[in-house]
């Protein structure tokens, strides 16, 4: 547990990995290969990257559109003293699309990653959709969660994301589909473009995204207040999604609770893995 005598001092270490990336040591390693797995729950196949090895156990959980693959620069950044698994969640990925995505969809399927991996607790790190899937299991199953780090995402969710229904179908090439979706989105995609016989398409079918996010958004205070494991909040100095006032309040109002602001957007492991990984790494350190 994070001592709340000592809460200023490893608030500062924390966000000073983003100046001193060098001395908090990313490791240059050779690239590890993440193996890919499945289980079956809910009448769905699941796909998982597991970087394994015999570590503590570090669960990242991505994004709406997104998938596990993207964590695969911080599995390699931690993997000297972690064991990443990175889920691709219902809908996304490679893991079959579903005919539901509420809230309690999404935490049956974690619980049921948790029973496949055979892991009585872990760590729980969420982008966005991730992070709301984290707290609220946590919330849930508080003796499962030893830390969460939560990247730019509050409790008090939207109901809709921005448009998206007309990236839907098979494009001719991938730079038609590029162009669909946009230069503001299209870093954010790679992952989730796949070429089939008829053309380019992705991963995720947008109007399952739609619903997801409509049972994501409301107050998440109680979720979000329901635990008091070690927590890192890592919002991007140029989030459209969040505030500093309001991840901010997160911290005040929940006990052992830091706040890291790091240069980046909503993604900001993508944005910035470099020190979003260093962040990352000296949280848990501080924490273990």
């Amino acid at each position: 547990m994070v001592n709340a005598a000592s809460h200023e001092e490893k608030r500062q270490s924390v966000c000073a990995a983003k100046r001193h990336v060098g001395e908090l040591g990313i490791e240059r390693r050779p690239k590890i290969e993440m193996q890919r797995s499945t289980f079956q729950h809910d009448g769905l196949t699941f796909s998982y990257l597991d970087s394994g090895g015999e570590l503590p156990v570090l669960i990242a959980l991505h994004a709406h559109w997104m998938e596990g693959a993207t964590f695969a620069p911080l599995a390699e950044a931690v993997s000297s003293e972690w064991r990443l698994i990175a889920l691709d969640q219902r809908g996304h990925g490679f893991s079959d699309h579903a005919k539901s995505y509420t809230r309690e969809d999404y935490l049956g399927d974690l619980e049921a990653l948790f029973s496949h991996l055979g892991c009585e607790h872990a760590v729980l790190l969420g982008n966005s959709l991730g992070g709301v899937n984290a707290y609220q299991f946590a919330a849930r199953h508080p003796q499962r969660v030893r830390a969460l780090i939560i990247e730019d995402v509050g409790v008090e969710i939207p109901s809709d994301l921005p448009p998206m229904l007309n990236w839907a179908g098979t494009f001719t090439s991938r730079e038609e589909l590029e162009n669909q979706i946009g230069s503001r989105f299209v870093p954010y995609l790679r992952d989730s473009f796949r070429q089939t016989e008829a053309g380019w398409t992705l991963a995720f079918e947008p109007c399952d995204m739609i619903c997801s996010q409509a049972s994501l958004g409301g107050d998440r205070w109680s979720d979000w207040l329901a635990t008091d494991c070690p927590t890192l909040v890592v919002r991007g100095t140029e989030s459209r999604v969040t505030t500093a006032a309001h991840v901010a309040q997160m911290a005040e109002r929940r006990a052992n609770t830091l706040v890291c602001t790091l240069e980046g957007g909503h993604v900001v492991h993508k944005d910035n893995a470099t020190g979003f990984a260093a962040a990352v790494k000296s949280f848990l350190r501080s924490c273990f």
